[in-house]
């Protein structure tokens, strides 16, 4: 059984330079993720999902703001230690599944290949990589001898996430592991995730498919850099920031778009009540 990591980000900010401009990317990020989680970080195209998950992989540097996986203070690490944490307690899943295999390699070779990064204090201590294989699924017709091009679509998805179990990591980060698979292969994928863990390892990915996300433990929709939604058992909730913004739903937006003028009346029964202003404060230029 893996011990799985929680990850706390507090006003977590990233910015980036684009043409001589700087672009914010997040804009204070808010979250916490147990120990042991699923979860899907949703939103469109450019709201900061894929950035937040570099953040969490260590693999960008926060621009402001707190960061912490398990023990490791993201903020604070130097690139010596941020790749030690790769290599010892996060693993990471890039999207496409080639990206994550060496395609000389068989199945069972791939994952030997990745513990080699582990520090060899750790290294006695790993699983065979069979057994890996194994949690994902990828065992029997002499699977782990395949090289990656001998495999289906879902089960070099699959093998990369093995790969990224190699070193048995507290959490894996995931980016669009469903990305371009069919139905099945795509269930096969989440098959695997929830053996990853059920195993005790904290899984995080990114995903544009909201199928995907309700298969999760739990929905954090990205919008414009913040965390604007959450979603458990298949209800959603808006996110109340710390400086009193919401994200309204989208259907909410269609019925009082950016600009209303919105009355705020809290309710005896603890309710919270929007009242549009009458004719949006009418006469008002």
């Amino acid at each position: 059984m893996t011990a799985g990591l929680s990850v706390v980000c507090r006003g977590l900010v990233y910015i980036y330079r684009l043409d001589g401009y700087d672009i914010v990317a997040l804009s204070g990020v808010d979250l916490d993720i147990s120990a042991g989680e699923s979860v899907a970080l949703l939103g469109p195209s450019g709201s900061g999902k894929s950035t937040l998950l570099a953040l969490l992989a260590g693999l960008l540097a926060p621009s402001a703001g707190r960061l912490t996986v398990g023990e490791h203070d993201l903020v604070r690490a130097t690139a010596a230690e941020l790749q030690a944490m790769r290599a010892a307690d996060v693993g990471v899943v890039l999207q496409g599944a080639g990206r994550n295999l060496l395609p000389y390699l068989t199945a069972e070779q791939n994952v030997r290949f990745a513990q080699r990064g582990v520090p060899a204090e750790r290294r006695r201590s790993l699983p065979d990589p069979r057994e890996v294989l194994t949690t994902v699924g990828l065992t029997g017709r002499g699977r782990n001898r395949q090289r990656p091009q001998r495999l289906s679509p879902g089960e070099r998805q699959r093998l990369a996430l093995a790969v990224g179990l190699a070193g048995r990591p507290g959490l894996l980060l995931a980016d669009e592991p469903t990305s371009q698979l069919d139905t099945r292969a795509r269930d096969e994928v989440l098959l695997a995730l929830d053996a990853v863990r059920r195993a005790g390892t904290t899984v995080v990915v990114v995903t544009h498919d909201p199928d995907v996300g309700r298969r999760m433990g739990r929905t954090v929709t990205i919008r414009d850099g913040r965390v604007g939604a959450e979603g458990r058992r298949g209800e959603d909730y808006a996110v109340v920031g710390r400086d009193g913004t919401v994200h309204l739903p989208q259907d909410v937006l269609r019925m009082l778009p950016p600009g209303t003028l919105v009355g705020v009346e809290p309710q005896p029964d603890g309710t919270v009540l929007l009242v549009p202003a009458r004719a949006n404060v009418e006469g008002v230029q």
